[in-house]
């Protein structure tokens, strides 16, 4: 192929990455913007098969190869992207995250070690910075999905003298570094890439479960600069423009993230050493709590003039989110005012909430961002909070020291009336108990929630 060719075909890829971030800034975009993307990444996958060598041949020795990695990349992503539930998406997004950088670590190994004594020096430091990056970002996005996945303890892991410990870790990374620069051999670089991995694994353990969507986000950052990087190395515009697309728009996304969480990323990372250990699971009184029956529910929502319905991660889990429309649509038929509260980080990353109501066809009119919704509570006669815990917790108000204090949150308990739909009075992700739940305002829903909006929509249609 032409270069001339490859490269304007390269542009229009540039652009078509560009565009799919534009259309993920919205929710009616997104799926637009998904598909560009989609396309954007398959044509530029085609192409490279044609790049032209500086010797004006391709060469084709490895192309088996080649062709079997793609195929077992379709067979295992394919199924896994269709078959993944809702409440995994944030698993997946994770761990796909972190098999990006490393992938992008090993191939810019391989190069290196292909280029030998012939490496130029700036060469070797787009590999250090590629092979150091990729793998804090393989490591921390493994520990990522362990902990949203619950196969691992959500709460903030702190090793004897952790802060000690990930200094020394950071300083051996710099130190091998320093080394793979200077002696440019195969040995160094691998020492260096497990110290990076053994950092990446300690970077993450100090972080709680309320915070791994901003760590998420962050090391997905990390991946995109790790492709940079890569393409620097290979030669490879087209990795170099998608790898600094990723990495600027992740880096934008945690800063917006750390401040909807309403703290520094410094303290997201490592506020777990600094904070006072609390006890999350309360004191052991027992408090007396109001439940209620779909009928009761129904009742407070039929008779309500505007109700606000705030979907969390046991909606997702539930799978209740077109009952949910069920409902909402029902009360509007009646005249009622219905909107959907949405935090920023509700669910298990950005975005959770409105992809799984947008599943539902829910109008985009309806669904309300925190700094919109939260004046207009106190005039709101029925909150139906549907799976969500923390971002309605008031311990992020008045609470100092527990692990979501200084998060904004959705003011629910400025309503008149608040529906918890809840399976049982265990506490939300942050393992924060919830004194809202205890709010004589408060009617709670026990059981699941699918089946409790179906209960409550035939007892609505029965008023």
């Amino acid at each position: 192929m032409n270069r001339n060719l490859y490269d304007f075909l390269g542009l229009l890829v540039s652009i078509a990455f560009v565009l799919a971030l534009k259309g993920l800034s919205s929710p009616k975009s997104a799926r637009r913007g998904n598909l560009i993307g989609a396309f954007g990444a398959t044509f530029a996958t085609l192409i490279v098969f044609f790049a032209p060598h500086q010797n004006g041949e391709k060469s084709f020795q490895h192309i088996w190869w080649i062709l079997i990695a793609l195929g077992l990349g379709v067979l295992v992503g394919v199924p896994a992207a269709r078959k993944i539930q809702m409440t995994a998406m944030p698993q997946m997004v994770a761990l796909f995250n972190g098999v990006g950088g490393g992938a992008a670590a090993l191939v810019s190994t391989v190069e290196y070690l292909r280029l030998g004594s012939n490496a130029s020096t700036a060469d070797v430091i787009a590999t250090v910075f590629t092979v150091v990056v990729g793998s804090v970002s393989f490591a921390g996005s493994v520990l990522t999905f362990l902990k949203l996945q619950e196969l691992m303890t959500t709460r903030p892991v702190l090793l004897p003298a952790g802060r000690f410990l990930i200094a020394a870790t950071l300083a051996a990374v710099i130190g091998t570094a320093t080394w793979v620069i200077a002696a440019k051999g195969a040995a160094p670089l691998i020492v260096m890439g497990i110290a990076s991995l053994l950092f990446g694994v300690l970077f993450v353990l100090p972080v709680g479960g309320a915070d791994v969507p901003i760590v998420i986000s962050l090391l997905n950052a990390f991946t995109g600069l790790t492709v940079a990087a890569s393409g620097y190395v290979l030669g490879a515009t087209l990795l170099i423009v998608a790898g600094t697309l990723v990495g600027a728009s992740g880096t934008i996304l945690t800063r917006l993230m750390a401040a909807a969480m309403g703290r520094s990323l410094f303290g997201t990372l490592f506020g777990a050493f600094t904070a006072k250990a609390q006890e999350v699971q309360g004191s052991g009184e027992v408090k007396p709590v109001k439940s209620g029956s779909p009928e009761d529910v129904a009742i407070l929502l039929g008779y309500a003039s505007r109700v606000v319905i705030v979907p969390g991660f046991g909606l997702a889990v539930a799978q209740a989110q077109h009952t949910v429309r069920e409902l909402a649509d029902l009360l509007a038929a009646k005249g009622i005012d219905v909107a959907y509260g949405i935090h920023p980080v509700a669910g298990r990353m950005p975005g959770h909430m409105n992809v799984l109501l947008a599943e539902a066809n829910v109008p985009y009119e309806q669904l309300v961002e925190m700094e919109e919704i939260n004046p207009t509570f106190p005039q709101t006669d029925v909150v139906l909070v549907v799976g969500a815990n923390d971002v309605v917790n008031p311990a992020a108000k008045n609470t100092p020291g527990c692990p979501i204090f200084g998060m904004p949150i959705l003011d629910v308990q400025s309503a008149g009336n608040i529906i918890f739909l809840k399976r049982s009075m265990r506490p939300g992700f942050a393992g924060i108990e919830n004194d809202l739940l205890y709010d004589p305002k408060t009617t709670l829903l026990f059981g699941d929630a699918k089946e409790s909006l179906t209960k409550t929509v035939t007892a609505l249609k029965n008023l």
